[in-house]
């Protein structure tokens, strides 16, 4: 991933280091990045896709992209993106299936501005549509039993736990202080169909509370895949994608490597980064849905 300024959009590039990102992901999915004012246009996909975000706040890392490209959408879904951020996700699964339409559902004015912008930037605004709202309040924005898939990059620390950043942005991206797991949890399953889907990434070590969260909103974990920074190290980062009243059973994928040595990456990911056709990520479950 590259980052050019908003103004140039495809000139005068730097190797600068992309800004602190989401705490315990991987934040050098941006491999270039140059400031200007208060935000930056990053490009995945070898400049398919365009990003603009906040210079110093909240940035996107990793964890979205393998969530956008483990989410399992099917034909013409109607999809939702809660806590949408700088719309990353909505953006890429719009990307790759022409024929999703994707609203992301974002509570800061200022990150809902940047993504409405980023998806006329790359003609997408016909499918990807950003709002403004909260998903303690779900059914005050969207109506209920409307979606087939719902994606999730949820904050993933308590209110009181590690350093809280001064930074608003930061700080309600990584802690529950605006909505709890079981709250966007909650919207989704209130978002869904029956027998849609929920695909969420979250820390490795909070599984247990994801899955056990998942299952008292009625989603039912059916593929799980964890994802480790180097081949023989501990899980950083888990990926789930569950079912809304599905029946018990889970599929569980092979791990996904983000490096190897030398910290160059690995085969998969490059291939993610590059946008091309996901296989793995993609197996449908061999358990009853």
């Amino acid at each position: 991933m590259q980052a050019y300024e908003e103004d140039g959009l495809v000139n005068k590039k730097t190797n600068l280091q992309v800004p602190e990102s989401s705490g315990p992901r991987h934040d050098d999915a941006a491999a270039t990045v140059l400031p200007t004012g208060d935000r930056t246009l990053d490009v995945l996909f070898n400049g398919q896709l365009r990003i603009l975000q906040s210079r110093k706040g909240y940035r996107f890392s990793l964890d979205a992209v393998l969530l956008a490209t483990f989410a399992s959408p099917r034909g013409a879904d109607k999809v939702v993106d809660l806590g949408a951020g700088s719309g990353v996700v909505s953006l890429i699964l719009a990307k790759l299936y022409p024929n999703l339409a994707v609203t992301g559902l974002e509570i800061q004015e200022t990150m809902v501005a940047c993504a409405q912008k980023s998806a006329r930037l790359n003609q997408l605004e016909r499918r990807v549509t950003i709002l403004h709202g909260d998903v303690r309040r779900i059914a005050k924005v969207l109506p209920p039993g409307g979606a087939d898939l719902v994606v999730c990059n949820p904050p993933y620390r308590k209110p009181t736990s590690g350093r809280i950043s001064p930074n608003t942005e930061k700080q309600i991206a990584r802690h529950e202080v605006k909505a709890s797991l079981g709250d966007f949890l909650g919207a989704g399953a209130y978002l869904l169909r029956a027998k849609g889907r929920m695909a969420v990434s979250y820390p490795a070590v909070r599984t247990v509370d994801l899955l056990a969260t998942m299952r008292q909103a009625n989603i039912e974990p059916k593929r799980l895949r964890m994802v480790h920074s180097f081949a023989g190290a501990e899980a950083s980062l888990v990926l789930v994608e569950g079912t809304k009243g599905g029946r018990t059973g889970i599929e569980v994928l092979a791990p996904l490597v983000i490096y190897e040595k030398g910290k160059r990456y690995s085969a998969e990911v490059a291939s993610i980064l590059a946008g091309a056709p996901q296989t793995v990520s993609r197996l449908g479950s061999r358990v009853p849905r």
